[in-house]
C-alpha cells in the first residue's frame, strides 16, 4: 500500500493482524477527519453486524458460524478500506487523479458487456479487411486500429485506477482474458493494467483473476504476463485477511511446470536488478574496444567511414585481423552477458522512452504491433526497409524498446553513410537477431516482460507514484525475492531453493540468500547448505573430509585469530593437496601470526622458487624478513613491488618501515604519506604504526611521536 496517510497505516495494521473491531474504530477515526457518506454508512453496516456477533458472544452463545463470520466481516472491512485507501492515494498523485478524472468524465460505457463487445468487434472488423480493396482496406485498417488504440488507451487508465473487484467482476474479466475472440495484444495489455493497479493496492479479486489467467489461457504472452503479475502481487500482509491467496499458490505448486516456471522467473528477476550495472560495464569496459575497432566514426556529422591506410597492410599486416580478433571477443563478452541473463540494452534505449509515445502508460505496456497509430507515420517512412522489419521481427529487444527502435530509426538513417544506408535497406546488417524457437518459448517471453515492467519503473516521468516493484535495499530484495514467502516454505519448491541461493550469492546479495536459507525444511538442509550458512562443523559431520567445508573452516578460524586451529586445518587440506600454494600460503601467514617467523621462512622460500613472479608470496614473504630483521633482503623485494604501475597500498606502508629501520628517515615519511594518498582520507583517520613490528625493532615512543608527526603534517 502506497501513498496513505498515518491513519490509513493504523486501519491496515489492524486489518493485517485481523482485528476487526480495532480496524472499525481506526476507519471511524478517519472518516470523522475525511468525511466519505458512503463509505460512513457501509462502514455502519458492518459495525453493526460485529456488535450483534459479539454480543451474542459476551452472552456466552456457542455459535459454530463464528470464526467463517468474522473473517467474512475482515474482508468486507478491507474491500472498504481498500476502496477508501485507493482513492486516497490516486487523489494524491497529479498524474494518476488526471487519468481517474479524464476516463470518468468521459461517460463511456464500462460495463463488462460492451467492453467485450468492443475488443471482440475489433476483431471482427480486422478479419474482415481481406474483403477490401487495397487502397479501401488501408484506410479502413488505420482508422480502426487507431479508434480501437484510443479505446484500449482508456480502458487500461479505467481499469489501472479501479476500485475493488466483486468476486463476480474477477470471473468477468477472467473469461475475458482467455476467450479466443479477443485479440492477445489486447488481453497482455489488460493484464498489465491488473498487476499495475494490484501493485498499488492489493485487491483479492485481482489477484485471483492473474492467477487463473495464468492457469487457463491458451496464449503464451499472456499466461506469463499473468505469471508475473500475480507473482510481484502477492502480500504477506494480508495472510490473516485472505487465506485464500496461500491455498491458491499451494494448489499452483502441485505442478512441476508451475514450479519450473516460478523457478525460471526468480532468477530472471535477481538478473534484472544488475541492469544499471551491466549497463557501466558496458559503457565502460566493453563500448570503447567496439568504438575504437570498426570503420566507422562518430563526427559532428554523422556517421562517416575511416579512410583506410594504404601503407598499414605493409607495415602492420597482422594489425587488421587482431583488431577484428579483438572486436569479436569483445562483442562476444557482451553476447555471453545476454545470455547470463543481462539486460544489455536498457542504458543504450533508456534515452529513447522521452518520446512523446510515452506519455501514456498504456504504451510502455503494448505489444509491438507495426499498425500501432502512434508509430505508423515513422513505419511509413521507412516502409520496404528489411533490417527494420527483420529487427522488430526476431531482434532482441523487448516490446518498449521495439517501439523505441522505430521512432528512432529514420534520425539514425539520415546520418550514417550512404553504403552502410543501402546495406540496412537490403537486410543485409543483422543485430543480434533472436532464433525463432526461441522468441516462442515461456522463458524469453518472461524476459522480455520482465525489461518493459523495469523500464517503466525506471524511466516513467512520474513513476513516483506506483508501488515499483523493483525498490531494493542491501538487505532486502523487496518483491523481486520471493522464494522465501511464507506461503513456499515447505512447498514443492524447496528443491528449487539452491539454485536461488547459488544466484544470490553470486551477484553479491548475501543477506536475501541468508534469508531464503533461513526458510529451508531440516531434511534439506545438505552439505552445501551447511557451507553456505558457513557452519562447516555440521558439514564435516555429514561429510568428513569436504575439502570446501575445510577450507571455509580455516579461512573462519584464521578471520578469529584463531592460528594454531587454522594450521592444524590447513595441515589436513595439505595431505589432500601437497604442493597447493594457497594452502602453504595461508599456513605460512598463520606461523607469522604466531610470530613462529623461522617455520613461516621456510615455507616462503619454496613457494617464492617455485612461484618466483606471484607477488602473493613475495609480498609475505617481505613481511616476514622484515619482522626477521633482514631489511636488505626485505627492501629488494619491496622496490620491486612498488617499483610497478599500480602499486598495492600496503606495499608502500610496508617499504616504509624497511626505509624507517635502515636510518632513511625522509625516504620512509615520503613512502608513509604515498601510502595514506593511495588509501584516502579514510586511510588518513585510522592511519597508525605496527606496535609489534617498531618492538621488535626498539623504537621509542618519541620516534613514534615524531614520525607521526611528519608523516600527517
Amino acid at each position: 500500500m502506497t501513498g496513505t496517510n498515518m491513519q490509513l497505516q493504523q486501519v491496515a495494521e489492524q486489518l493485517y493482524t485481523g482485528n476487526v473491531g480495532k480496524a472499525i474504530a481506526e476507519m471511524e477515526t478517519y472518516l470523522a477527519a475525511y468525511p466519505q457518506q458512503q463509505t460512513t454508512e457501509k462502514l455502519k453496516g458492518i459495525k453493526t453486524e460485529y456488535q450483534l456477533m459479539e454480543d451474542y458472544w459476551r452472552k456466552g452463545v456457542v455459535d459454530p458460524q463464528l470464526t467463517q463470520l468474522y473473517q467474512h466481516l475482515l474482508q468486507r472491512l478491507y474491500v472498504l478500506f481498500g476502496n477508501v485507501a485507493s482513492y486516497y492515494h490516486t487523489l494524491s498523485h497529479p498524474t494518476l487523479s488526471g487519468i481517474y478524472s479524464r476516463v470518468r468524465l468521459e461517460h463511456q460505457d464500462w460495463s463488462l458487456k460492451m467492453i467485450r463487445k468492443e475488443m471482440e468487434d475489433f476483431v471482427s472488423s480486422v478479419a474482415m479487411l481481406e474483403f477490401e480493396t487495397e487502397q479501401a482496406r488501408e484506410e479502413k485498417k488505420e482508422l480502426l486500429y487507431r479508434n480501437h488504440q484510443l479505446q484500449m488507451n482508456a480502458l487500461f487508465n479505467y481499469i489501472l485506477t479501479s476500485r475493488m473487484w466483486s468476486d463476480g467482476v474477477g470471473h468477468d474479466f477472467e473469461e475475458m482474458l482467455i476467450s479466443p475472440t479477443i485479440d492477445g495484444n489486447d488481453q497482455q495489455l489488460l493484464v498489465s493494467a491488473v498487476t499495475l493497479s494490484l501493485l498499488n493496492q492489493f485487491d483479492m479479486a485481482k489477484f485471483r483473476t492473474l492467477v487463473n489467467v495464468y492457469r487457463r489461457s491458451q496464449e503464451e504472452a499472456v499466461r506469463q504476463r499473468a505469471l508475473v503479475g500475480w507473482v510481484l502481487a502477492m502480500d504477506d500482509n494480508v495472510d490473516n485477511i485472505y487465506p485464500e491467496q496461500a491455498e491458491i499458490v499451494v494448489q499452483l505448486l502441485k505442478s512441476e511446470k508451475a514450479c519450473e516456471e516460478l523457478t525460471e522467473l526468480q532468477m530472471q528477476l535477481i538478473y534484472c536488478l544488475n541492469a544499471e550495472k551491466d549497463t557501466k560495464t558496458i559503457q565502460k569496459e566493453i563500448m570503447p574496444d567496439l568504438m575504437a575497432n570498426q570503420q566507422f566514426q562518430v563526427t559532428q556529422f554523422g556517421i562517416v567511414e575511416r579512410e583506410e591506410d594504404p601503407m598499414e597492410d605493409i607495415l602492420h599486416p597482422e594489425a587488421s585481423e587482431q583488431r577484428m580478433e579483438k572486436l569479436e571477443a569483445t562483442f562476444g563478452r557482451m553476447m555471453d552477458m545476454q545470455k547470463k541473463g543481462s539486460d544489455i540494452y536498457f542504458g543504450g534505449f533508456s534515452q529513447m522512452k522521452r518520446f512523446p509515445f510515452f506519455y501514456d502508460i498504456s504504451n510502455w505496456f503494448t505489444p509491438f504491433f507495426f499498425e500501432h497509430p502512434d508509430i505508423i507515420h515513422f513505419v511509413k517512412r521507412a516502409k520496404g526497409n528489411k533490417f527494420l522489419e527483420k529487427m522488430m521481427r526476431v531482434g532482441p529487444f523487448c516490446d518498449s524498446d521495439k517501439y523505441s527502435f522505430v521512432i528512432a530509426f529514420q534520425q539514425v538513417m539520415e546520418q550514417i553513410p550512404e553504403s552502410m544506408r543501402k546495406m540496412l535497406d537490403r537486410g543485409e546488417a543483422t543485430m543480434g537477431e533472436v532464433p525463432m524457437e526461441e522468441l516462442t518459448t515461456p522463458a524469453y517471453m518472461r524476459r522480455a516482460y520482465l525489461m518493459d515492467l523495469y523500464r517503466f519503473f525506471r524511466l516513467y516521468p512520474n513513476r513516483q507514484e506506483f508501488e515499483n516493484p523493483f525498490a531494493v535495499s542491501s538487505s532486502s530484495l523487496g518483491r523481486c525475492e520471493f522464494f522465501s514467502k511464507y506461503m513456499f516454505i515447505h512447498s514443492p519448491l524447496e528443491a528449487h531453493k539452491d539454485q536461488i541461493v547459488r544466484l544470490l550469492i553470486r551477484q553479491k546479495f548475501q543477506e536475501p540468500a541468508n534469508l531464503l536459507l533461513d526458510t529451508y525444511d531440516e531434511d534439506h538442509r545438505s552439505v552445501q547448505y551447511y557451507i553456505w550458512r558457513e557452519e562447516y562443523d555440521k558439514a564435516l559431520e555429514l561429510e568428513p573430509g569436504n575439502e570446501r567445508a575445510m577450507r571455509g573452516k580455516a579461512r573462519q578460524l584464521f578471520d578469529m585469530g584463531i592460528y594454531d586451529e587454522a594450521e592444524e586445518v590447513y595441515d589436513e587440506l595439505l595431505l589432500l593437496h601437497p604442493d597447493d600454494a594457497t594452502y602453504l600460503l595461508y599456513k605460512a601467514i598463520c606461523q607469522i601470526r604466531m610470530r613462529e617467523f623461522d617455520k613461516a621462512l621456510k615455507l616462503l622460500y619454496r613457494l617464492n622458487y617455485e612461484n618466483p613472479d606471484d607477488d602473493k608470496v613475495n609480498r609475505v614473504l617481505a613481511w616476514t624478513l622484515l619482522c626477521c630483521h633482514q631489511l636488505e633482503q626485505a627492501d629488494k623485494i619491496y622496490q620491486r613491488l612498488t617499483s610497478v604501475e599500480k602499486v598495492y597500498p600496503e606495499d608502500w606502508q610496508n617499504a616504509a618501515y624497511c626505509y624507517w629501520f635502515s636510518g632513511k628517515i625522509d625516504k620512509a615519511i615520503d613512502y608513509f604519506r604515498k601510502y595514506i594518498d593511495a588509501g584516502g582520507e579514510e586511510v588518513r583517520k585510522r592511519f597508525c604504526f605496527d606496535l609489534m613490528l617498531l618492538e621488535r625493532y626498539n623504537i621509542s615512543q618519541p620516534q613514534v611521536k615524531m614520525m607521526e608527526a611528519a608523516v600527517l603534517s
